[in-house]
């Protein structure tokens, strides 16, 4: 699998909201983008998508990260937070498309929803310290799962596994949860997103308006813009692909 290394990894603090449009040159997908500020008075959301072509073979990369940015990244990024005054984190949900495969890597709450024959499918779980394993896992480390406000490592962090959050370890883990799936006709769409859409929208309802639009960029654009009207709190970020049928190959 490609390095996270790969990625540019873009910042959209500087607009309350941005959205663009790629499509593919073999044709084989269409995909867009939003990144929204919201309600929140910093962004913090990053995203990323980059359609490159890797030893000859056709290679698409998308990112979505929610704080700062799997386990070779949280050392670096573990050291470069040494501060004893700083502990920052980020969640990341990456997908790779390659060799007709799609390889799906999430830590924290950042989730990805594919559309399959008609049917909405989240292909990772969210890290949250309230799922039976991983409060298990935090409790089998020393750690303690507190209600406060929604349940939380140490009464502190809403998420079980994430990038960073050095005060935390060993309870809070960055290694990913990853999933493969085969790329063919059944496969619609992919809706990759932080949690501030998740927050208030369905995936089936999100993967539903992903098909029924002919552009991923107005899919993006408008799943943003229903999580914020339902009101929303967090920074919203969603990446839309959507697939060619007549034109993907297993």
């Amino acid at each position: 699998m490609p390095s996270l290394g790969l990625f540019r990894i873009c910042n959209a603090a500087w607009v309350d909201i941005v959205s663009k449009y790629h499509d593919r040159e073999d044709g084989k997908l269409k995909c867009g983008y939003s990144s929204f500020r919201g309600k929140r008075a910093t962004m913090e959301d990053f995203y990323d998508v980059k359609l490159t072509e890797i030893d000859g073979h056709a290679v698409s990369l998308f990112g979505v990260f929610d704080g700062e940015t799997y386990q070779k990244t949280d050392a670096d990024f573990l050291e470069s937070e040494s501060s004893a005054f700083r502990d920052d984190g980020s969640t990341a949900s990456t997908a790779v498309l390659v060799g007709g495969h799609l390889y799906v890597a999430n830590v924290g709450d950042s989730r990805a929803v594919i559309s399959k024959a008609g049917k909405a499918r989240a292909l990772s779980v969210d890290h949250k310290p309230n799922r039976s394993d991983e409060r298990k896992r935090i409790e089998n480390a020393g750690g303690v799962v507190i209600w406060a406000g929604t349940w939380r490592v140490g009464g502190v962090l809403a998420m079980s596994r994430a990038f960073g959050n050095r005060l935390l370890k060993p309870f809070v883990v960055a290694e990913p949860e990853i999933q493969e799936e085969l790329i063919n006709g059944e496969l619609e769409s992919l809706v990759l997103a932080s949690d501030g859409l998740w927050d208030a929208v369905e995936n089936e309802e999100a993967v539903s308006l992903a098909k029924t639009e002919d552009v991923p960029e107005s899919a993006a654009r408008k799943l943003t813009e229903i999580a914020y009207s339902r009101g929303s709190a967090d920074n919203i970020t969603c990446i839309v692909v959507q697939f060619h049928h007549d034109k993907i190959t297993g």
